[in-house]
C-alpha cells in the first residue's frame, strides 16, 4: 500500500494540513465514528453526567489516544491516516475557529511528535477540515475528531 499525501501551500506559506492523500494498494478503509472525551464520572448503566474530562488540552489528548487505540484494534495505524475532521466549539474571539482556546494544534503535534512523526504539522499531515460548531453531544465537550484511515494490503 501508498500513500501519497501533497502539502498544502498559500500564498507560497506551508498550510499546516495536506491538500490531499492519494491512495493506492490498499485492502480497504476504516472510517471511525466522531470521538469524543469521556465523562469524568461515566456510569456504566450507561448514564454519564458531571463533567467532561479536562480542558480542551486534556480533551485532545484523550480523543487521539482513543483514534489511536481504535485504528489499531481495527487493523491500521495512526500512519495509515488519510483524512481528519476537527469539530471545535466556540467561542471564536477573532471570528474564526482557528482562533479559537479549544483548536489545539500545539496538542495535536506533541501527539503526532509522539506517536506518528510524520503528521505533525510542519512535516507532512494529513488532510483535514476544522469546523466551528455552537455545540457537540454535551456541554462540556470541546472537540469532536473523525478520522479515516487506510487498511494495509
Amino acid at each position: 500500500m501508498e500513500l501519497v499525501t501533497r502539502k498544502k501551500f498559500k500564498s507560497g506559506r506551508l498550510m499546516p494540513w495536506g491538500k490531499g492523500t492519494v491512495v493506492s494498494g490498499a485492502k480497504g478503509f476504516v472510517y471511525l465514528c466522531g470521538n469524543t472525551a469521556t465523562a469524568a464520572d461515566y456510569d456504566p448503566a450507561g448514564k454519564q453526567g458531571g463533567r467532561f474530562a479536562g480542558d480542551a488540552a486534556a480533551q485532545w489528548l484523550e480523543v487521539l489516544g482513543n483514534i489511536k487505540s481504535d485504528l489499531e484494534e481495527l487493523g491500521t495505524a495512526l500512519e495509515n491516516l488519510v483524512k481528519l475532521t476537527f469539530f471545535v466549539r466556540g467561542p471564536f474571539p477573532d471570528g474564526g475557529v482557528l482562533s479559537s482556546p479549544n483548536f489545539r494544534l500545539d496538542v495535536l503535534d506533541a501527539f503526532f511528535a509522539e506517536h506518528c512523526p510524520k503528521h505533525c504539522s510542519y512535516n507532512n499531515p494529513p488532510p483535514s477540515e476544522v469546523i466551528g460548531v455552537a455545540a457537540l453531544a454535551q456541554a462540556d465537550i470541546v472537540i469532536e475528531i473523525v478520522a479515516i484511515a487506510a487498511l494495509p494490503d
